[in-house]
């Protein structure tokens, strides 16, 4: 794997989609592209809500993607603009401190984030202007991570743009880090897969230190993503955070009833690695330690020996502060039993049993009904998807992504594709005008997708 995002030559008169990029910039502004940036949505395959807990994840990037056309100018200004007439566009002074309003998480807050990383990391007092073009088809809050991909299209944009070099590693841990100024406090899934990713192959990502190593998905299955048609936009709901949160907690409560220093304890895979413990002993210890029923923020704070200042300033978010009661034990029972999930989908990719696919298969819906039970992060309209999935000829079929909304991955048999997407199609779209209009955006089959990457026009 290259150490640095590739910048490749390119002819757009082979891209509709850089075709069009080319001509409506040149169009609206009169001049020709300087570069295009490129960054692909992703599909989870298994291993949800655990990277922010320090876990290993199993995603591969998809061919639905962000694209960018940049030039420089000298205007002293950025100027970006949306080619979907639906998003608004934006004119700031280079001279002025990027602010981003988390209250009010618009489309370009996410680019902003990608530029403001860039920015600190060199110490960029004044940017250069630029002109920025977007154009993406990954479908919005659906769980593809549209934003995140925006974030790093962002952030290799900046990057080139003043002339910087950084490596697809370190790229990746600043636009983690950085998309967390719109509130949204992520684990680093969505924007390494979005630079390590690998054309033909998924990856399983580890974090400290963040790498990403192949995993060769079963010859004889593809992988069909289906949206249900519900949006969620994590930055404007405390959902996500929320279980952050939880997850922070219970990371206390068990350092606490282990004797651990847990000072610097906030994530469940510090607990696992503390211990010297499997993830097993870890179900064990969560049976044990933490009781089913809600904990209230008296009783924490109690156990913890703790203000109920201290939790609000050192545990909770900005947008949790209103959470009375946190369940600890189905989040910390999901995070491990989740984690060991992950671990054993790859060993089952490495080894290639005879019945993999439907070793596999189980496996996503054992996630699924812990996404759906102990996380609580789907939705009726999801689980109503999944169930017809599985009954259309999935072999396995869970949600992907935050949750709430969105999308789910199924593992659909080769030769079964076109009556899986026929059955799916007459029973979760059709019946419905609304979905019945989104369908062709809404359902269709991915191959595993390449990385970020910088374009320069033949």
């Amino acid at each position: 794997m290259a150490t640095n995002p590739p910048k490749l030559n390119v002819s757009v008169i082979d891209d509709e989609r850089l075709q069009n990029l080319k001509n409506t910039f040149e169009r609206q502004y009169g001049r020709s592209a300087l570069f295009y940036a490129c960054a692909p949505g992703r599909v989870n395959l298994i291993g949800e809500h655990i990277d922010y807990c320090g876990f290993s994840v199993l995603p591969m990037a998809i061919e639905q993607n962000i694209f960018a056309a940049v030039s420089l100018s000298n205007s002293g200004s950025i100027q970006l603009a949306n080619i979907n007439p639906l998003y608004k566009n934006i004119t700031l002074s280079c001279s002025e401190e990027i602010v981003i309003d988390r209250d009010n998480p618009k489309w370009y807050y996410y680019f902003l984030c990608g530029v403001k990383g860039i920015q600190e990391k060199f110490g960029i007092t004044r940017l250069p202007g630029m002109v920025c073009l977007i154009d993406g088809n990954v479908p919005p809050s659906s769980g593809l991570s549209s934003s995140s991909a925006l974030v790093c299209c962002a952030g290799l944009v900046t990057m080139e743009a003043n002339q910087k070099s950084l490596s697809k590693v370190a790229l990746a841990e600043i636009c983690a880090k950085c998309e967390r100024y719109i509130g949204t406090e992520g684990g680093g899934m969505d924007q390494s897969i979005s630079f390590l990713a690998e054309k033909g192959t998924a990856k399983l990502i580890d974090f400290e230190p963040l790498r990403a190593t192949d995993v060769r998905l079963p010859d004889g299955v593809v992988f069909v993503i289906s949206n249900c048609c519900v949006e969620m936009n994590k930055a404007a709901s405390s959902h996500f955070n929320i279980r952050v949160v939880e997850c922070r907690i219970a990371t206390k409560m068990l350092a606490q009833a282990k004797g651990l220093n847990q000072q610097g304890f906030l994530k469940l895979a510090q607990v696992q690695k503390e211990m010297n413990a499997s993830l097993e002993d870890m179900l064990v210890l969560v049976e044990e330690v933490l009781h089913p029923e809600p904990y209230s923020r008296e009783e924490i704070c109690k156990v913890l020996g703790i203000t109920s200042q201290q939790l609000s300033t050192e545990l909770l978010s900005a947008n949790t502060q209103h959470v009375t009661h946190f369940k600890l034990y189905q989040r910390a029972k999901h995070v491990y039993s989740e984690a060991a999930r992950v671990l054993h989908f790859k060993n089952v990719c490495d080894c290639a049993p005879i019945k993999s696919i439907q070793l596999l298969g189980d496996l996503m819906n054992q996630s699924h009904m812990s996404c759906r039970d102990l996380y609580e992060c789907s939705c009726p309209e999801l689980d109503q998807l999944v169930d017809i999935c599985l009954k259309s000829g999935a072999a396995g079929s869970r949600l992907t992504g935050a949750g709430w909304g969105g999308c789910a991955v199924s593992m659909v048999p080769s030769d079964k594709v076109e009556s899986f997407l026929q059955a799916v199609r007459e029973a979760y779209y059709l019946p419905d005008p609304r979905r019945a209009a989104m369908e062709k955006q809404s359902l269709f089959v991915s191959k595993p997708g390449g990385g970020a990457a910088i374009y320069v026009a033949e």
